[in-house]
């Protein structure tokens, strides 16, 4: 990181922004969990609502979105989805391998979250406990990696498929992991956790990517959201694996060592996981789709879906797309809402509101760091809960709409609590509840409905590299606004940012409102007619 970044902070205050940089990468994938308190259970009927979705794909309403190509001059990638039913139960089943997929869910998260305890003991470990601008590296690393992945992570799961491409992933996720937990000097340590960003940018490419292709049409929403849930869960191990900490300063080496196991199961278990059938009907092979086919869903649906498959023209009359490809007029209007949505994303503040929230918690008497977190993370545990089970009923834009909203009134609250003097006897409490109800708006929509809605809208030709392409964005906007948010907020004042990425929101939901469709419950073709008339 430069080292102005840094020079903007002294003392005790540069090393706070270090340690907590690590939250808006987290955050910033509605991922942000806790430890120490014991949390309210969340209420029965959202739960029983995504139960009883789950619940249906156990009891044969399973369905595959087939593809197929429009006649004429569409060039065979407008898509319908074409729902197959099962009359009674089915003997496939989805459940287990999106549970194997989102291991890279919780690797995810646990990389993000892990750096937060452990970066003291570390720095002292290793000789830079008065050196921030090494400290940040450390953090900021996993980021530049996380840039690197997820564009290859489009190109991997393209050519070698995506059980293959899990598979791949898990090398640099375990060896990233290794070498964090042994590193005798920064240098092994910056490379540690380089790989480790390189890995966790594959997963957040291709975990919503395989989960999209295999899911029923009925519950993809649900299931959709189950990844961001897993985020959270790694991050909550994160925070758990910290605790000894404090008794033994060397725990930290074990706390990156742990890593190692979910990796080597997600290589594992991809092992035994079926291949995506639409990939596999893409590259000819019938026969493995067909052995796909009736794992996910039956063999009673073997016939009907590789006939559906087959006759919907993928890979049969187009080569595969390429990268400008993806800026051609035929996809650049489509792809430029999946990157408009992951920079909207990271726009709208969310960053600020974490770098922060330990000061505002203090402001309004809470001085444990912990329960400042806690608070945090269960609103953003208990938003995306409510989400899972909103995205098949609300749907997709709704729930952006309402989201950004939400955040765009959080953020004015937030500025208004800061310098507004007749506000001032209720600054603490405002900035908390302002906080507290922009992480849940966040939770909503803004954090989960992104990376659900990318392979929705994304023609199949197109649809690993567009992914890509958007993840690549938001890895980059997240680096940059980490490397010079301080610099701003010193120049500016944070109730004057905290007032422009409330016109962020306010932008966002007028680019929400004009240029992203409705998925829910709707075909492939009709989503790319949309966003091609600007309907």
């Amino acid at each position: 990181m430069q080292s102005s970044t840094y020079a903007a902070v002294k003392g005790n205050a540069a090393f706070a922004f270090q340690r907590r940089s690590f939250f808006s990468n987290l955050v910033s994938r509605s991922a942000t969990t806790t430890t120490g308190i014991r949390f309210k259970p969340l209420h029965s009927s959202a739960w029983k609502a995504m139960g009883a979705k789950l619940a249906r794909a156990e009891n044969g309403i399973h369905s595959l979105s087939s593809v197929k190509a429009r006649s004429g001059g569409g060039g065979g990638d407008e898509e319908e989805a074409m729902p197959l039913r099962s009359e009674g139960k089915s003997s496939g089943t989805v459940l287990p391998f999106v549970g194997v997929a989102c291991l890279g869910a919780i690797l995810f998260g646990y990389h993000l979250g892990v750096v937060n305890g452990a970066l003291e003991y570390l720095a002292k470990d290793l000789g830079i406990a008065d050196n921030a601008v090494l400290q940040g590296w450390i953090v900021s690393a996993l980021l530049a990696g996380a840039t690197v992945g997820s564009f290859t992570g489009g190109a991997l799961a393209d050519k070698f498929g995506r059980t293959r491409t899990f598979q791949l992933d898990a090398i640099p996720l375990a060896v990233g992991a290794f070498l964090c937990a042994t590193a005798q000097s920064v240098q092994t340590m910056i490379v540690g956790r380089l790989l480790a960003g390189v890995g966790i940018g594959i997963s957040s490419a291709i975990v919503p990517l395989y989960i999209s292709e295999i899911s029923p049409t009925e519950i993809r929403g649900a299931l959709g959201s189950v990844n961001q849930l897993f985020i959270c869960i790694g991050i909550l191990a994160a925070l758990i694996a910290g605790l000894p900490l404090a008794a033994n300063p060397l725990w930290w080496r074990t706390m990156f060592g742990v890593a190692v196991i979910p990796s080597v199961l997600l290589a594992i278990g991809m092992g035994f996981s079926p291949e995506s059938p639409r990939w596999l009907v893409q590259q000819g092979k019938l026969t493995q789709a067909e052995k796909a086919i009736k794992t996910l869903y039956g063999k009673e649906k073997v016939v009907e879906l590789v006939r559906d498959l087959s006759n919907s023209g993928q890979g049969t009359s187009e080569p595969e797309a390429g990268w400008f490809d993806l800026f051609s007029r035929r996809y650049w209007k489509v792809v430029s809402v999946g990157a408009a949505l992951f920079l909207f994303q990271q726009l709208a503040g969310i960053n600020a509101v974490v770098y922060y929230s330990t000061s505002v918690f203090r402001s309004a008497g809470i001085e444990s760091d912990v329960a400042a977190s806690a608070l945090v993370g269960a609103s953003n545990v208990f938003g995306t809960a409510v989400a899972s089970s909103l995205m098949d009923k609300m749907g997709r834009k709704s729930l952006l709409l309402t989201s950004f909203g939400g955040m765009a009134l959080s953020m004015l609250l937030l500025s208004l609590s800061f310098t507004w003097k007749a506000l001032a006897a209720y600054s603490g409490t405002l900035a908390v509840v302002g906080t507290v109800l922009y992480v849940l708006s966040f939770s909503l929509g803004a954090g989960p409905v992104p990376a659900l809605l990318l392979p929705e809208i994304f023609a199949s030709r197109i649809r690993a590299k567009a992914v890509a392409l958007s993840l690549g964005m938001h890895w980059i906007s997240n680096f940059v606004i980490g490397l010079y948010f301080l610099s701003v907020v010193t120049k500016f004042g944070i109730s004057s940012v905290y007032l422009g990425f409330a016109g962020v929101c306010v932008l966002a939901v007028m680019y929400i409102a004009g240029n992203v469709v409705e998925t829910k419950g709707r075909s492939l073709e009709e989503i790319e007619l949309a966003l091609t008339s600007g309907a």
